[in-house]
């Protein structure tokens, strides 16, 4: 199910895939999605609901999987993979791609005000708080606090916004 706000701008080259599972994508009030920006439902039943005036910018991709909730005025630069889901892998007799996924991790929150910059990865169960910035290239597993600045591979504490 796709629901757009008439007043979201969707670049014509966006691909955003309708599930045929029945999971809802959600663009609200005056978000922006750029050019080659892909929303692909796969890997659970979790819904996409992207707040009011949000921008994510070329190249970044979503996937459903476990869900995904972007609050209001979140800014996500270009590039960014945003993956609420984990393949199954332990069993070694089985090739990856026939073993489905593992149980969900709660899959991505990010809440209001928040800066993904350019390449940022964001894994099944990050928590994103109010006003955070996520530094280029960052990997996001677990939470981060309101305001904090996270950068690196896995994310940790660089420093702390307004301060």
């Amino acid at each position: 199910m796709l629901r757009i706000d008439p007043t979201a701008r969707i670049s014509p080259m966006a691909d955003i895939e309708e599930s045929v599972r029945g999971t809802l994508i959600e663009i609200g009030p005056r978000v922006m999605i750029d050019s080659f920006v892909k929303i692909k439902p796969t890997g659970g039943m979790g819904d996409v609901v992207i707040g009011a005036d949000s921008a994510i910018n070329s190249g970044t991709v979503i996937y459903t999987g476990n869900g995904v909730r972007i609050g209001i005025g979140v800014a996500i630069a270009a590039n960014c993979t945003l993956a609420p889901t984990n393949h199954a892998i332990a069993d070694r007799d089985r090739m990856i791609k026939d073993q489905g996924f593992q149980p969900s991790r709660g899959g991505i929150l990010i809440e209001d005000d928040v800066w993904l910059g350019s390449g940022v990865v964001v894994l099944d169960g990050a928590v994103i708080r109010k006003g955070a910035v996520i530094a280029a290239g960052a990997v996001v597993r677990g939470e981060v606090p309101a305001y904090a600045i996270y950068g690196g591979v896995p994310a940790r504490r660089i420093g702390e916004r307004g301060v």
